[in-house]
C-alpha cells in the first residue's frame, strides 16, 4: 500500500508556474526536492506515492516520487526526492500550510483531474458543471 507527502510549494501560485519552474530545472537533470529529513515509510513512499503540491491553500498536482537519494552539505545529510518530471493536476483539496511535508494516506488523496474530467465525459445524464474551485469549496464544508 502506498502513501503520498504533502508539500506545500511555497512562492508558486498556480500549477502552470510550478510547470514552468520546474521545466527549466529539468535542463540540469532529474527533478529532486531536497527535505531535511528521510522519510520514515521510504517502502511505502516508493511503492507508487507522490508528492502532492500545496498552491495557495489547496492540494492543486501531484508528482510520482522515483526514488530518495542521500545527499551532503555543510549541515549534513538530507533526502532529496528524486520527482517524475510529470505533474499531474488534482481536483482542488484546501489544506491548510504546514512547514516541511506531512504524509497523505491513499485513500485520503485527491483524484487527478484528467480522471474527473473522463469521468464527467463519460456521464451522459450529469446535469450541469461546477468549477474546480467552488467543488473545492463544497467539500471544505463538507457538502460533496
Amino acid at each position: 500500500m502506498s502513501v503520498h507527502l504533502l508539500i506545500v510549494s511555497v512562492g508558486i501560485t498556480a500549477v502552470d508556474q510550478l510547470r514552468a519552474n520546474q521545466s527549466r530545472r529539468l535542463i540540469a537533470g532529474p527533478l529532486c526536492h531536497v527535505t531535511k529529513q528521510r522519510p520514515t515509510r521510504e517502502a511505502e513512499l516508493l511503492d507508487g506515492g507522490s508528492v502532492y503540491w500545496i498552491i495557495k491553500g489547496h492540494i492543486a498536482a501531484r508528482q510520482k516520487v522515483v526514488e530518495l537519494e542521500r545527499l551532503f552539505d555543510s549541515e549534513g545529510e538530507k533526502c532529496g526526492l528524486i520527482l517524475d518530471s510529470e505533474l499531474i493536476e488534482t481536483e482542488l483539496f484546501s489544506r491548510n500550510p504546514h512547514q516541511g511535508w506531512r504524509y497523505l494516506e491513499a485513500e485520503d488523496a485527491p483524484r487527478d483531474l484528467r480522471d474527473l474530467v473522463e469521468e464527467s465525459e463519460a456521464d451522459e445524464d450529469s446535469e450541469g458543471e461546477m468549477s474546480e474551485e467552488m467543488a473545492a469549496e463544497l467539500r471544505s464544508l463538507g457538502l460533496i
